[in-house]
């Protein structure tokens, strides 16, 4: 568990992760969430403005896990959209440098995420749930998937994962439900599938996932669930 918490967030000295660490990403997305919704009851009781307490939020969601996912997402955008062969695209995404099509859809999705959160922001058990599911689409992946790369981040840790881990999806999705008995089923169904269609497009684009894309996956599984919960 200590390594799937050093590598998912910035809590822990640092360790080398092995087979048995996508084990505890759901619990440790589920952690993620309960600071989360932490972090939302806290400000409630000082920051009457909505706006500014989604803010903060989505700052500390970014500093909790050192913006690794946002980072993996910038990646996958400007390497799985625009037009390029298979082997320039994983290049692009081991590539430091940020691009046009990360420069102009980063933003939005986190406005989309500042002004979902805005609706809702009241409801702590959303963060749980969407946090969990997102780290359960990321542990689950790479049992059904192929690894883009011979050697790269996720190298140590993708033999570990099980198929048998989707059933994390139901404690994710019961949280949800609790949230919004309507709009939960609809969230997790939707956030699920989101974030498959951009495993499905890696998959198609470089022949597999990368960790980058399990970070891009889990952001946008996240802003969809969101999304569908705001009111």
């Amino acid at each position: 568990m200590l390594a799937a918490l050093s590598f998912l967030t910035i809590f822990g000295k640092p360790r080398l992760p092995d087979e048995r660490t996508m084990a505890w990403f759901p619990l440790v997305g589920a952690g993620i969430g309960g600071l989360l919704a932490l972090v939302s009851w806290a400000i409630s009781f000082g920051i009457d403005s909505r706006l500014l307490s989604a803010g903060i939020i989505i700052l500390a969601d970014l500093t909790i896990t050192g913006m690794l996912h946002f980072d993996g997402l910038a990646d996958s955008i400007d390497g799985l959209l625009p037009h390029l062969n298979r082997s320039r695209r994983l290049e692009v995404m081991r590539s430091p440098d940020v691009g046009a099509f990360a420069l102009s859809l980063v933003p939005v999705i986190i406005g989309l995420r500042w002004f979902a959160i805005i609706s809702n922001a009241d409801e702590w058990l959303m963060f749980v749930g969407l946090w969990m599911l997102s780290r359960t689409l990321m542990a689950t992946a790479p049992a059904w998937l192929p690894y883009a790369h011979e050697q790269g981040l996720a190298s140590p840790f993708i033999g570990g994962a099980r198929k048998w881990f989707i059933v994390w999806f139901i404690p994710a999705a019961l949280a949800l439900a609790s949230v919004d008995v309507q709009r939960g089923p609809l969230a997790t169904g939707l956030a699920v599938l989101a974030g498959t269609a951009v495993l499905a497009l890696a998959y198609k684009r470089v022949g597999g996932f990368t960790g980058d894309v399990l970070g891009a996956a889990a952001v946008v599984a996240e802003t969809v669930g969101l999304i569908v919960l705001a009111r």
